[in-house]
């Protein structure tokens, strides 16, 4: 039995699924079950009847299953698997925030610990931010960490956004003149951004977009050619699934290292030993669901 069988056979044994984010390793990425972006992967597998859950991401990640699937394992093969992005915005910094703008809306990126979450109004994903914002009643908003899609809420809200100042060090490395090189060797491709980048990069792109924005473009659009402002694990998924087209990174420094710990022989061994598993506990789950499920309400069940 290889290594593959080996992985499928413990899968049905532990009655468990494989998600893994679009950022994660190629072979990753071929041995899951769904392929996506994560809340769209945690919503999937609250609505799946696997009693496992192996998410092939970061740790945001999997504490965002633990909330939406409380009765099920959630598994991450390498607990080590952090996300900089997420871990610069603290529960302290909402409490601060609130005091400081006692009217204003607290909106938190999925892109936050679930203690964040807990403290937090709504939660919104890169698709959905500007429909959830639109959505709530409040003209002021604090919202947190990405300073970037803050800025992109604020340009296409018309409200006043309030943010912390974190950043994606991968998104916020792109600079213009990687669209400006792009342009000249990829003349007529369509350039798609996700809205962590600058805001400067993201006004000279053609698209701002979500991964899962990208995909569903890169689907539909006649265009042959792309250039693509996201993690590069994307351009995997992106050419597997539209094999008459090219795809081509817009900068070399659009890497997660975070994102490439996870390995198959850390994924076997995590459905072998049901560990590493995550936990959030009770007190900070319930206010974190609350917050996803406000979302989900006002996007209609959507990401």
């Amino acid at each position: 039995m290889d290594d593959m069988d080996d992985l499928q056979d413990l899968k049905a044994r532990r009655a468990a699924v494989l998600l893994a984010h679009n950022y994660q390793p190629d072979e990753v990425q071929d041995a899951a079950d769904h392929v996506g972006d994560s809340f769209e992967l945690s919503l999937l597998a609250s609505r799946t009847e696997a009693e496992v859950i192996v998410f092939c991401g970061v740790h945001f990640m999997a504490e965002a299953a633990v909330l939406l699937s409380p009765e099920k394992v959630v598994l991450l093969p390498d607990l080590e698997a952090g996300c900089p992005l997420a871990e610069s915005a603290t529960p302290a910094d909402v409490r601060s925030l609130r005091a400081a703008h006692p009217g204003a809306a607290v909106v938190s990126y999925v892109n936050t610990t679930a203690a964040v979450k807990a403290e937090s109004d709504v939660c919104v994903t890169s698709a959905n931010a500007v429909e959830v914002v639109s959505a709530l009643p409040q003209d002021e908003i604090i919202f947190l960490p990405d300073a970037n899609l803050g800025r992109h809420i604020a340009e296409r809200t018309g409200k006043r956004v309030i943010t912390t100042g974190g950043h994606c060090p991968a998104h916020r490395a792109v600079t213009v003149k990687d669209v400006e090189r792009a342009r000249a060797e990829t003349p007529g491709a369509v350039v798609m951004v996700h809205p962590e980048v600058p805001p400067e990069v993201a006004a000279r792109a053609d698209l701002v977009l979500g991964t899962g924005g990208m995909v569903r473009q890169a689907r539909e659009r006649p265009a042959k050619e792309f250039v693509i402002g996201t993690e590069a694990g994307m351009l995997y998924r992106l050419r597997k699934e539209n094999p008459g087209k090219s795809f081509h990174l817009l900068s070399p420094a659009l890497w997660c290292p975070d994102m490439k710990k996870t390995t198959l022989d850390k994924v076997t061994e995590a459905l072998r030993d049901l560990s590493p598993r995550v936990v959030v506990p009770p007190e900070v789950a319930g206010p974190a669901r609350r917050a996803l499920e406000r979302m989900l309400e006002l996007t209609g069940g959507g990401s």
